[in-house]
């Protein structure tokens, strides 16, 4: 019993030690360069809304690459209630686009 306790007391005081990993030192320039990417994003976004098909299609598998690589940055360079509110909205942002890439381009 002792020996469980040990155990349950150990692994408490350790959780908010693992769970606070080191962030890269590159993170403020990859946060710098995520507000950055997200304007040029947008700005593409907004050039194909009258484009053909393909052209479109494109621009949308581009822009899930990029939340992609988004979602990558603020899960590993924010924590808290900041980080959950980024990480949520690109998941939902993915989920967003490839229910348009899959009713508009076939899935490709």
């Amino acid at each position: 019993m002792r020996l469980a306790l040990s155990f349950a007391l150990a692994a408490l005081l350790a959780g908010p030690a693992l769970a606070q990993q080191p962030r890269p030192a590159t993170c403020p320039r990859d946060l710098f360069q995520n507000e950055a990417g997200f304007r040029v994003q947008q700005t593409r976004l907004a050039q194909v809304a009258n484009a053909d098909q393909a052209t479109q299609c494109r621009a949308y598998r581009d822009h899930v690459a990029y939340l992609q690589k988004s979602r990558s940055v603020f899960a590993t360079c924010q924590s808290g209630a900041e980080r959950a509110r980024n990480v949520g909205e690109m998941d939902s942002e993915l989920v967003n686009y490839r229910a348009l890439i899959a009713n508009r381009c076939g899935g490709r």
